[in-house]
């Protein structure tokens, strides 16, 4: 409902992943009329599922997986997605991390129940952890804000501060088992940062903390379930959304009052019409200087059966970490940022198919297992030869599962190029919409306490960003999308 006293306005949206998806229809619900362009034939951006990799109806997730931030979403609470298809299933364990000679470590949708099960630092994990489980709604409220202002649970972020800011490097040294520290860091690598940076602890700590409490989901019928969502809701508005239309230049769009761009600073300095129409010199110049980062090249497997882990507990968990000890995995991450492709990498395995059975439809493919997986390698990394990093990929996979390579009936692998081919705000494989290293990691997309706001054009449309490349970031949760809609109808009320 619009609460404005003034009578609503019109907005394009330029880009339908998530957050564009998210201001639109947050807009259209506010009576706004709502165009959005998308220059793929289906909407969703990275958020898509297909089946027409393995076909017969088996379901692959072409970007986004598992959902730790989108079940815990504002924004997503406030669309009310689950009353519009959206089903969140859970996996048995959130998470598992795979170590050498010893037994997996897991991630337990409760904290107690993840404590009990690391031993010596059962006590030490449990400190660590326990104000952000207790109060979990609390921190993602200030987590997810869309500055660096004051926040709405002030307490909370000065106990968290301390937490967040060091190296996950330095806050797994309380420690004392691989199990523990692997548990740690392994969520700290969603950062897709070197471990020895500042606030990778943050990702550590609120990953942990949300497996903990909310999960980490996966959409029933795959992570395309949550553009169908997000479209139904702005079917239901009267929203008007444009397949197969990009938009290179924004003079092309109608009129309208604002324009939103779902799009990374890359690709707005490259649109027609600005930068020298609408920018300051000020945004133009932190647009510009935005840095990309670590690439993701990503591996889907369809296999004989399920991943034939060592450790059995291990088929149990939606998300697993398959790289090795911490030490290993300090060194992939390490390597991946220097640009040097890492002979055992981080590779991130989801197992949707355990909680969500509907990915392998009965029939043709019955007793077979979709696998979903990428490891993090150099930005814009061009391998050496066809097939290099598949092969990594898969020798990975062979030391916690051994037998894997017997399994696979086929594989479809995507580069970093073909990436960004696919969806242009990958730039280079990097899936975080921007290098979360330094002070990207809190100031997206640069030094402004007003990240969503870019500028007026004269005489014409307010503009505004809505991607990864702004707070809070990147996830399928559509914040960035809330928060920039908010300014649009702000904005239109001055």
């Amino acid at each position: 409902m619009n609460t404005s006293s003034h009578p609503p306005g019109r907005v394009n949206v330029v880009g339908s992943g998530p957050n564009g998806l998210t201001a639109g229809a947050l807009l259209a619900r506010a009576g706004w009329d709502v165009q959005i362009f998308e220059r793929a034939p289906h909407p969703g951006g990275a958020a898509a599922s297909t089946t027409s990799i393995f076909g017969d109806g088996v379901v692959v997730d072409q970007g986004a997986a598992g959902h730790p931030f989108g079940v815990a979403s504002p924004a997503f609470r406030e669309l009310e997605l689950t009353n519009h298809g959206l089903e969140w299933v859970h996996p048995e364990f959130p998470m598992a991390h795979p170590l050498p000679d010893a037994p997996a470590a897991l991630l337990r949708q409760n904290l107690n129940a993840t404590a009990s099960g690391l031993g010596e630092d059962k006590n030490a994990w449990t400190r660590l952890h326990r104000g952000l489980t207790e109060h979990i709604g609390d921190h993602v409220e200030n987590l997810l804000a869309p500055t660096l202002g004051w926040p709405a649970h002030p307490l909370r972020l000065a106990g968290f501060g301390p937490l967040a800011l060091p190296p996950a490097t330095v806050t797994a040294s309380m420690f004392r088992t691989p199990a523990a520290k692997a548990l740690f860091m392994g969520s700290a690598a969603h950062a897709i940062a070197p471990l020895q940076h500042p606030f990778t602890s943050a990702f550590g700590a609120l990953f942990g903390a949300l497996g903990m409490t909310s999960g980490w989901p996966v959409a029933r019928g795959g992570t395309g379930a949550v553009v169908d969502a997000l479209v139904r809701v702005l079917e239901t508005h009267g929203a008007r959304l444009h397949l197969d239309t990009p938009v290179s230049d924004l003079r092309e769009l109608p009129p309208a009052d604002a324009v939103v761009l779902n799009l990374t600073p890359g690709q707005v300095m490259e649109l027609g019409g600005l930068p020298d129409r609408g920018l300051s010199r000020g945004t133009r110049r932190r647009l510009s200087s935005w840095r990309y980062g670590t690439a993701a090249y990503k591996l889907d497997l369809l296999l004989n059966g399920p991943l034939p882990w060592r450790d059995e507990r291990v088929a149990g968990a939606g998300t697993v970490h398959v790289v090795g000890s911490p030490e290993d995995l300090v060194a992939a991450e390490r390597e991946a940022a220097r640009g040097r492709l890492a002979r055992r990498p981080f590779v991130m395995v989801c197992q949707q198919q355990g909680a969500d059975p509907t990915r392998m439809p009965s029939g043709a493919r019955a007793g077979q297992t979709v696998v979903w997986t990428y490891a993090h390698v150099p930005h814009g990394y061009r391998e050496q030869r066809p097939g290099e990093v598949a092969e990594l990929i898969l020798d990975q996979l062979e030391r916690f599962a051994p037998g894997t390579r017997d399994r696979v009936v086929a594989q479809h692998e995507v580069s970093p190029a073909q990436l960004e081919a696919w969806n242009p705000n990958l730039v280079g494989g990097d899936i975080a919409g921007g290098s979360m290293t330094g002070l990207q990691a809190l100031l997206r997309p640069g030094f402004t306490a007003d990240p969503h706001r870019l500028g007026e054009i004269p005489g014409g449309p307010r503009l505004y960003l809505a991607s990864s490349s702004t707070p809070p970031g990147a996830g399928v949760h559509g914040m960035p999308g809330l928060w920039a809609s908010r300014a649009v109808l702000a904005d239109h009320t001055n």
